[in-house]
């Protein structure tokens, strides 16, 4: 056994998990924060909504699918200067936490445009003929009623940011995808890599039996 687990190095795997943790929260801070306002302009200014604006609608939409339909590891490559003027450097932790959120937010703005497009057409009118502003609209009735899709956007968007982190390691971004190219792949380390790779299966499925527990819980009230 110990043969087997003879290239493991604990500490350096613990700093690897760090990393990714630390990622992951930036990283889906920033995409909530800056996807929850797109997707919730995005569901305003669509066809028949309270702010339709058909051209503008066209153009942020196109722009929204142009940005998820890049490929993640194309996007680390080409937003490299921009990231270093942001940030100082493109790699680490601080070097990957650009491009995970430029990846990130357009494919959560969508998300969070299809959960409010699933509220009730009617319940939104009712507050509307009460004189509600729009801010009351979004925040006493769209965003509550929405709320267990919200969850499930959450829940969805941090599992792609698990994958995303691990291809950040492509660039150095660190994390338990950098160890598993330097170590795993470029070194033949094989227990490197299994390790790495378990330990993102078990991130995935704790994001998910969280977010799953949350949905089902908000769901009942």
């Amino acid at each position: 056994m110990n043969k087997l687990l003879a290239n493991l190095d604990w500490v350096e795997i613990g700093q690897a998990c760090i990393d990714t943790l630390t990622m992951l929260a930036l990283a889906l801070g920033f995409t909530v924060l800056l996807g929850l306002p797109l997707g919730v302009l995005l569901y305003l200014t669509g066809k028949k909504q309270m702010h339709e604006k058909p051209g503008f609608y066209r153009f942020a939409s196109a722009l929204v699918n142009m940005l998820r339909s890049l490929p993640f590891i194309i996007l680390l490559i080409v937003m490299i200067p921009l990231t270093t003027l942001l940030t100082g450097t493109s790699l680490g932790v601080a070097g990957a936490i650009p491009p995970l959120v430029a990846g990130c937010t357009p494919f959560f703005a969508r998300l969070v445009e299809t959960a409010l497009r699933e509220v009730d057409r009617g319940l939104v009118e009712a507050t509307q003929a009460m004189g509600a502003s729009t801010w009351q609209i979004i925040w006493h009735t769209l965003l509550p009623e929405a709320r267990t899709g919200l969850i499930a956007a959450v829940t969805v968007t941090a599992i792609v940011l698990v994958d995303y982190t691990a291809m950040a390691g492509v660039i150095g971004g660190g994390g338990l995808g950098d160890l598993a190219i330097r170590f795993g792949y470029q070194r033949f380390q094989t227990d490197v890599m299994v390790v790495t790779v378990a330990l993102l299966v078990l991130l995935v499925q704790a994001l998910q039996m969280s977010g799953d527990r949350l949905v089902i819980r908000y769901s009942r009230r």
